[in-house]
C-alpha cells in the first residue's frame, strides 16, 4: 500500500561577507531561509530538512572564537522558537540544523527536530567531528555527540539524522535503522575535494543496504576560505539505492521528492537482510 511523503531539502549559498557581523550573517541567512521555507510550504512538503549549521558560513574552515557567539539554547533558544511557529504554521516536520549552546563553552553541532504540531521533538547532536585537514577544525567548537541516534517519530514518518562527516561512519547508519528510520536526513557542508567522489556512493549504500530512504544536503557557492567551492548536488534516494532526485551543482534550490514508505516493507520482505542479521557475530567491531 503506497504511503506517500513529501520530503523537500533545502541547500542554499551564504548571504553575507566576512565583514558583516555575526548578528547580520545570522540575520540575513534565516530571512533568507524564511522565504524558502514559504516556498516549501507551496509545494505542500511534508518533511523539510535544512543544510549543516544552515544561519551562518560554514565557520570550521578557521579556529577563530569570534564564531561562538552564533551558538544557541536548545530548545529555548530565538531559531528552535522560530521554527516551531514555521512548522506549526505550515503543519511541516522541519529538521533544524544550529550551533547549540548547553552551557558556556560546551557547544555542540546540533539538529533539532521539530514535529507538525510545532513542537519541540528532540535533539540529534553529531558524534564524529573532523579535524584531520586545514577547512574542518570541528574540535574547535563542538564536543562530540552524546545523544546516541535517536529516531523521532513525527506525524509523517520516523526519522533519523546524521551529520555530514557522521556519513563515513555505518555503525551510525545501522543503529537507525534496527530503531525503525524510515528516513535519514543528512545534512552536510562539503566542499570539492576529498571526499566528492563518495558523495552519490556512501548514503545510498546506506539507503540499500539498511532499506529506508536518505535525504542528503549539501549548501552552495564558495564563502570567506579558501577551503573550495560547496557543490550542491542535494539528492533523495530510496530503499533500493536509487537516486531520485537531485538539485543542481550552484543554485540555491529546493529539492522536493514524494517518498512512498509503502516501499520499505515492499523491499524488506524482498531482502531479507533483518531476519539474516547475526549481531551475536559482530562484537569486534565494538572494541577499541
Amino acid at each position: 500500500m503506497k504511503q506517500i511523503v513529501r520530503c523537500g531539502l533545502i541547500q542554499a549559498s551564504n548571504v553575507k561577507g566576512p565583514d558583516a557581523s555575526n548578528e547580520v550573517i545570522k540575520k540575513a541567512m534565516i530571512d533568507k531561509h524564511l522565504k524558502l521555507i514559504k516556498q516549501s510550504a507551496d509545494k505542500k512538503v511534508h518533511v523539510l530538512c535544512l543544510q549543516e549549521l544552515f544561519y551562518g558560513p560554514y565557520f570550521a574552515a578557521e579556529q577563530n572564537s569570534r564564531w561562538y557567539k552564533l551558538a544557541e539554547k536548545v530548545p529555548d533558544g530565538p531559531t528552535t522558537k522560530l521554527m516551531c511557529r514555521l512548522a506549526k504554521k505550515y503543519k511541516m516536520v522541519i529538521v533544524v540544523p544550529i550551533y547549540e549552546e548547553e552551557i558556556s563553552g560546551e557547544y555542540y553541532n546540533t539538529a533539532v527536530i521539530i514535529d507538525a504540531d510545532g513542537k519541540y521533538s528532540g535533539r540529534y547532536r553529531k558524534n564524529h567531528l573532523p579535524h584531520c585537514h586545514p577547512g574542518f577544525w570541528e574540535k574547535y567548537y563542538f564536543r562530540p555527540g552524546n545523544l546516541g541516534y535517536p529516531v523521532f517519530r513525527t506525524k509523517y514518518a520516523s526519522i533519523g539524522v546524521l551529520l555530514c562527516y557522521d556519513r563515513h561512519f555505518p555503525e551510525g547508519a545501522r543503529i537507525l535503522a534496527i530503531n525503525s528510520a524510515e528516513i535519514v536526513f543528512n545534512p552536510n557542508a562539503t566542499v570539492s575535494g576529498l571526499s566528492e567522489h563518495i558523495w552519490k556512493l556512501v548514503m545510498p549504500a546506506y539507503a540499500a543496504i539498511y532499506q529506508y530512504f536518505v535525504g542528503v544536503i549539501n549548501r552552495v557557492g564558495r564563502e570567506y576560505w579558501k577551503t573550495g567551492e560547496f557543490y550542491g548536488t542535494s539528492y533523495f534516494a530510496d530503499p533500493r539505492g536509487q537516486i531520485i532526485a537531485q538539485a543542481s551543482r550552484t543554485k540555491d534550490e529546493i529539492l522536493v521528492a514524494d517518498l512512498d514508505l509503502g516501499l520499505i516493507r515492499e523491499i524488506r520482505d524482498n531482502w531479507q537482510f533483518y531476519r539474516d542479521r547475526r549481531p551475536e557475530t559482530y562484537t569486534e567491531i565494538l572494541k577499541p
